[in-house]
């Protein structure tokens, strides 16, 4: 069976309509239409009742459902078999989130290199939703996000759980509403607990979506904002930053998830415990 159909078919039963599955898979509805057609007819049976509202399961639906993300898991590992380069014994597919690329990913690209030499990896940056989908499908062995959606067949670790503090190049710039104050985008959960805790605070003069690149920018002009403890102590150390201890903190969880039957649980395994170490340094 083209694999297309399976990726077409839970595409729709995830957003229940064939026009928004169309939108997701870039595809027309007519394309998308076409696909579920075909599937039926070689199911022979339908598996979708179409009304006004969108689309829902026929029992014969329900029943392929239980599969077709196994189909999408098997194809997807196959391919990535398939595609092991010569002189490595396997690959794996990591995903993370724009904030953690950067140090956590690329420390951790630097341990494999030196820990785990004959695995081959690829990587990829995203959104949590997207990467936690490709995770169900197989598309990717690990993802790296802060705050996963707990789904069917996914098995969701901690890995740590830091703190972000507020900090400042001047301690007088102890508060949010000043116009040095850099708002960095540490995700949904961050932005709620900050708006609870600043109700007040108005439209930042920057917003940044990268908490590397906010911190080298208030080190470079001076400044205020929320970083991960660990990055920052080293400039407290040294005078660059001042801690504002008066300020609430807010905990930052990173989690892996991965696969419950994920293939290669041995390399993955090696991949994970890297993970561990290098967000941890």
């Amino acid at each position: 069976m083209d694999i297309e159909l399976a990726r077409t078919f839970l595409a729709v039963v995830e957003t229940g309509s064939f026009v928004r599955a169309a939108a997701r898979l870039n595809l027309t509805q007519t394309a998308v239409s076409a696909r579920i057609k075909s599937l039926e007819d070689q199911l022979r049976r339908s598996v979708f009742i179409r009304n006004k509202s969108g689309a829902s399961l026929t029992a014969a639906g329900e029943q392929f459902l239980r599969y077709a993300p196994a189909l999408l898991q098997v194809w997807e590992r196959a391919r990535h078999q398939v595609a092991v380069p010569d002189g490595r014994d396997s690959l794996i597919a990591v995903g993370a989130e724009l904030s953690l690329w950067n140090p956590t990913l690329l420390k951790w690209l630097i341990w494999m290199k030196d820990m785990a030499p004959t695995i081959a990896l690829r990587t990829h940056v995203g959104m949590s939703d997207a990467l936690l989908q490709q995770v169900s499908e197989g598309t990717i062995d690990l993802a790296l996000v802060y705050a996963p959606r707990y789904s069917a067949g996914l098995k969701i670790d901690l890995l740590s759980e830091e703190k972000l503090v507020l900090v400042a190049t001047d301690p007088t710039m102890a508060y949010i509403n000043h116009p040095g104050y850099v708002y960095v985008d540490w995700g949904p959960e961050f932005a709620t607990h900050h708006r609870m805790n600043f109700p007040h605070f108005g439209s930042p003069g920057l917003f940044v979506g990268l908490g590397p690149l906010a911190l080298d920018y208030i080190i470079e002009v001076g400044g205020a904002g929320y970083f991960r403890q660990r990055a920052v102590e080293p400039h407290i150390v040294a005078g660059r930053l001042h801690l504002i201890s008066a300020a609430p903190e807010f905990l930052y969880p990173v989690y892996v998830v991965r696969a419950l039957d994920g293939s290669d649980e041995a390399a993955l395994d090696v991949a994970i415990q890297g993970l561990r170490e290098t967000i941890q340094s």
